[in-house]
């Protein structure tokens, strides 16, 4: 039998390829930028679903609360296919906001002919292997993998059913808001909430000064539970679908 190049690649192509291949593009980055076209902060994102309109495709976009703070008179962009070079802009609308103690998240919305959705999956377990996409600093795509480090049910309380979630990839400043995907399906669990800092002060210095730095393997993510919930009070509880009906769509091929 005779393969072509195409049917050898595929030969040869390894499951976590397939992953990746699959949770990159639906990884955005967040930009924005005052009036005059000057950027004074970035993020991470992922899109989670997509609508046809008459005029193109109406995506729609997580990232963190706290990365869309204070937008008003600012323009917050989406830069769609940066895993493939600088990405195409377009014009994002926040439609959704939150950044509380309890919950930091964000629903966005932007017109992109590159809109690929992640597929949801059910609530990880300890110790599944994952990985994170985003965009530290304002700069390149990374890829960090890790495990879920800890999972914290939060007992006699409405919130039975969710799991707060911690795993050991380390990320950086600009990585708020992005993805993070079970390793093995692709399937996305949660985004970056944030991380552990510790502070690291200056000694026999005539001037003190203090930086705070992350701490390795201690990153915080916001559970797709609590995102779900988030949506529905917003009117968007249909742009994510349940965790029974996610595991079975995110099931591996046999």
């Amino acid at each position: 039998m005779l393969l072509t190049g195409c049917g050898i690649a595929q030969l040869w192509r390894s499951p976590r390829e397939d992953v990746l291949r699959r949770i990159l593009p639906s990884s955005v980055q967040i930009v924005l930028e005052q009036q005059e076209g000057r950027r004074f902060r970035t993020g991470s994102g992922v899109v989670i679903a997509a609508r046809s309109r008459p005029d193109g495709a109406e995506c729609f976009i997580l990232t963190s609360g706290h990365t869309v703070a204070g937008v008003a008179g600012r323009s917050v962009n989406i830069l769609f296919g940066r895993h493939e070079g600088n990405g195409e802009k377009a014009v994002a609308t926040v439609l959704a906001r939150r950044d509380t103690d309890d919950l930091d998240v964000a629903l966005l919305s932007a017109r992109g002919a590159r809109c690929a959705p992640a597929r949801p999956g059910p609530p990880p377990a300890l110790g599944e292997p994952i990985w994170v996409v985003a965009f530290p600093w304002g700069r390149a795509m990374t890829l960090a993998s890790g495990v879920v480090s800890q999972v914290k049910w939060e007992n006699g309380t409405e919130r039975d059913a969710s799991a707060r979630l911690m795993v050991d990839a380390s990320v950086s400043y600009g990585s708020s808001g992005g993805g993070v995907f079970e390793a093995r399906t692709g399937a996305l669990i949660g985004l970056v909430e944030g991380y552990r800092t510790a502070r690291i002060a200056s000694q026999g210095t005539p001037s003190a000064w203090f930086i705070d730095v992350p701490v390795p393997g201690q990153t915080f993510v916001t559970p797709l539970d609590d995102i779900r919930r988030f949506l529905a009070e917003h009117g968007h509880a249909d742009l994510i679908g349940t965790a029974t009906a996610a595991q079975s769509l995110h099931s591996p091929a046999p």
